[in-house]
This record gives structure tokens, sequence and C-alpha cells, in this order.
């Protein structure tokens, strides 16, 4: 441990440039671990805000005029599927008009079973006044809808799809997810009400799925795919339906580690050029040890123990 003990030595003979080294590499490193830590976080908040609340995994039929019968059984049978998978939620949509007296307005029916759709859009955090319409013939709808139409949570208005037919329903509630086109133009009711309007009973148009790791979608798609045993239903993920959002995170994860790397580059060559200087500044006690019998070995041990125990202090300096 000869070399250790004179490393301490150095170290300590210098303490002014020793603390000043450590300093520089606490700094280095806790850039680093900043930029990691900012660019991991913008990354988290940029899939939450913009896959966090919607489908991740949706089945249809592929004849979008056709609807998926037994989807209770489906629904059951994903599940097993693959344990990734978090929830699986039924949907049923219809494009159609709401009425009231002599203003309606286009909306999106959007018929729910509420308890498995609010793990998914997460309708109590959008809830701005009522209620979510668990009981048949009620809706909710986003509070622009209801400034267009002049109406207000406990009204009374008819939802009609042309050659179909209307119903009245009773506003429970509104919403607002601040997304224009979700806000503007979606009522969402339970899939009762809309299967009734419509007269088809027991049917939905989509399955909707979240799961564990988002960027895992498309590998689980494809096992839903190959195991879902049943024709003619379509499963697409979020992956394939945004490629340029996936682009962006993929260019960001890039740009993090070019950051890092070159972070930890420049506080490598730190470290390598102090520690050359310190070399050039103990020549002279170099020149006593050699001459003491220390070999060339020993002597390049001495200032790779100093390089390690600068390393350790200004990584405890990050830990402080």
């Amino acid at each position: 441990m000869l070399p250790l003990r004179i490393a301490l030595r150095f170290l300590w003979s210098s303490k002014g440039q020793t603390i000043l080294i450590a300093l520089g590499i606490a700094v280095g490193v806790s850039v680093q671990v900043f930029i990691g830590s900012l660019i991991q976080g913008l990354q988290i908040d940029l899939v939450d805000s913009t896959i966090g609340n919607r489908s991740q995994i949706t089945i249809t039929n592929e004849n979008e005029e056709n609807y998926i019968e037994d989807y209770i059984a489906l629904r059951e049978d994903v599940l097993t599927i693959d344990e990734d998978i978090t929830v699986a939620s039924y949907a049923l949509d219809q494009p159609g008009t709401m009425i009231k007296g002599n203003t309606s307005s286009p909306i999106l029916m959007r018929a729910f079973d509420f308890n498995l759709s609010n793990e998914i859009y997460g309708w109590d955090d959008g809830l701005t006044e009522g209620i979510i319409p668990y009981n048949d013939n009620e809706i909710i709808v986003g509070e622009p809808v209801l400034e267009e139409l002049g109406v207000s949570v406990g009204d009374t208005v008819t939802l009609e799809v042309p050659l179909v037919g209307s119903q009245e329903v009773t506003i429970s509630g509104s919403y607002q997810f601040n997304v224009t086109a979700i806000d503007e133009s979606c009522v969402a009711m339970t899939l009762p009400t809309l299967q009734g309007l419509l007269g088809q009973t027991d049917v939905i148009s989509a399955l909707e799925i979240q799961v564990n790791d988002v960027f895992l979608a498309d590998t689980i798609a494809t096992d839903i795919s190959d195991n879902i045993g049943r024709d003619k239903l379509s499963v697409s993920n979020w992956k394939e339906e945004n490629a340029d959002l996936l682009s962006g995170l993929e260019g960001q994860s890039v740009s993090s580690i070019m950051i890092q790397v070159f972070v930890t580059l420049s506080v490598v060559l730190g470290i390598s050029s102090v520690l050359a200087i310190t070399v050039l500044e103990k020549s002279r006690q170099l020149g006593i040890l050699k001459a003491m019998g220390i070999k060339n070995r020993t002597a390049s041990l001495i200032f790779l123990y100093e390089g390690m125990i600068l390393g350790i202090l200004g990584a405890m300096g990050v830990l402080d």
C-alpha cells in the first residue's frame, strides 16, 4: 500500500489544490446528473401529457362500419395475454347532433363503462361541475359545448343520430381536459344509453387498452394480435399512429446521452490534465523516490490513486 500512502501524502501536502480539483469534479458530475434528470423528467411529462390519458392499444373491427360483439369475453381474453396490461375499457363511438330548442351542435357521442374508462381518461380530474354519468340517459359534456348551446348542468337535451333515432338525456356534469378536439366535440355517456339510441345491444366499437410500459405497446399489440383468436379484428398502438412523437422522444434520448458523454469526457480530461501537471510538479520528489528504489509501476500507481481519491471526493461532494 506504499503508493496509496504516498498519494495521500501528496494530496494532503497540497490541500488547497486538492479541494479545488474535488470541487471541479463535483460540479461536473452535478451538471451531468442535473441534465440527465431534467431531460428524463421532461420526457416523462411529455409522454404523460400526450399518451398518458388515452388508449395506447386499440382493438377495432377491420370494417369500421361493423361493431365488436361478445366484448366482455374479448376483454377477459385480452387481459390474460400479457400481464403488462393495466386496463382494458369498452368504447362505443357514434357521430351525431346535440339539440336544445332551435340550437344544435355536431358532436361525437362516446359511451364507456366509466369504472374502467376513468382509469384511462381520468374523468374525476377533468370534471368541472356535477357528476360522472353512471346512470343511463345521462351525459357529461365539455365546457365549450355547454357555452355553444347555452345549456348548463341539470338541463335536458336531445341526442340525435340521423336516420337512426333520437333520445332525450340529462346533462349530469361538465368537463375540461384542455384538449380542444375533445372538449369541443365529445359527449360521454354510459354504454346502455348509446346502445339503446342506436338500437344495437351488446356491441362496442373499440376495446381501449393501457399498459405499464408505453414503449412496449407495439410488442404487446403484436402479442394480442397473434393470440386474440378472432378474425376481422384490428390491433393498433400509439407508436404506429404517432411516428413524429416517437421520433422526437428518441431524438431527446440520444441528445441526453450525448450531453452526458461530453460532460463525462470533460471531467475525465480535466482530471487527466491536473494529474499531468501534478506529475511535473512532483518530479523532484519522484526522482528521490526512484533513487530510493521505487519502480516505474509503483510511481504510476501513486498518480492513479490520486485520480481515484479525487474522483471519490468529488462524488461525495455531489451526494452531500
